[in-house]
């Protein structure tokens, strides 16, 4: 028997894999470069290679066409002009995106910041909503705020990446650790599939694909890629890049090939 929460995860996922671009930067950051027109980058991207997008809500209402892709509606929301750029509030209902036409929910937590209680707390009530109305949740678990000194220290991303799963999440985002050996421990001790953020704009083109290779050598299940993808000179042709990493396990120097 297949259930609604299977046939979501299938519009996200290839082969329980994803390549998605996060494009939920505008209500934290604005209108920066890449996302000027986030519906053009939607569509110049989707036949690239993409399994799905993650935005916010109000650009799939301004949308001029559905996407041929999956639909992640993120509804955690904070700004870097605010007193409190780390608190993440809730901006829309499981209902809500339904009505969209979402196929996934996505919440951003950082743990490790004064708000961590209220965020985790909204974790909670959501995922329950999504197990209610059998849509996949998305969490991603970020260390970020005063009580985190490494991001990067590959006991606290498990420390994290576990919460969100023991919190409900069907797929949890992590950021990368560095190496392989220690994001394998990340990996295992997460019950459900992990995808790695991108972080920063990368310096090279090799180091986006070599931090993507390593993720996927190390038992992830895809990327959730921002600035590395649409602040790029050629968008579609890293997406193609990432691909061919990710869905036919081509090495960092191999997928290269695709940017020319």
């Amino acid at each position: 028997m297949v259930f609604g929460r299977d046939v979501r995860l299938g519009r996200i996922l290839k082969d329980g894999k994803m390549l998605c671009i996060p494009m939920d930067h505008g209500i934290s950051n604005g209108p920066i470069r890449g996302l000027e027109d986030a519906h053009g980058m939607i569509y110049q991207c989707e036949n690239a290679g993409l399994t799905c997008v993650l935005v916010n809500k109000g650009i799939v209402k301004t949308m001029p066409r559905p996407t041929s892709i999956g639909l992640i509606v993120h509804f955690s929301g904070s700004t870097s002009l605010g007193p409190a750029p780390n608190r993440k509030v809730l901006m829309g209902s499981v209902e809500e995106a339904l009505r969209l036409g979402a196929d996934a929910v996505s919440l951003h937590i950082n743990i490790g910041a004064k708000e961590e209680p209220e965020m985790l707390q909204k974790l909670g009530m959501i995922a329950d909503k999504c197990d209610e109305w059998s849509v996949p949740l998305v969490a991603m678990m970020y260390p970020r705020g005063e009580g985190i000194k490494n991001p990067h220290d590959p006991e606290i991303v498990a420390h994290a990446a576990r919460v969100g799963a023991e919190a409900g999440a069907d797929i949890v985002k992590a950021v990368y650790t560095g190496d392989v050996d220690s994001f394998k421990k990340v990996v295992k001790s997460v019950p459900v599939p992990l995808v790695i953020a991108g972080g920063p704009k990368a310096t090279t083109d090799l180091e986006i694909l070599e931090m993507c290779a390593g993720a996927m050598k190390a038992g992830a299940k895809g990327v959730t890629f921002g600035r590395n993808i649409f602040q790029h000179k050629n968008p579609p042709a890293m997406v193609r890049a990432l691909h061919k990493v990710i869905f036919e396990g081509k090495s960092a120097k191999e997928a290269a090939k695709q940017l020319g």
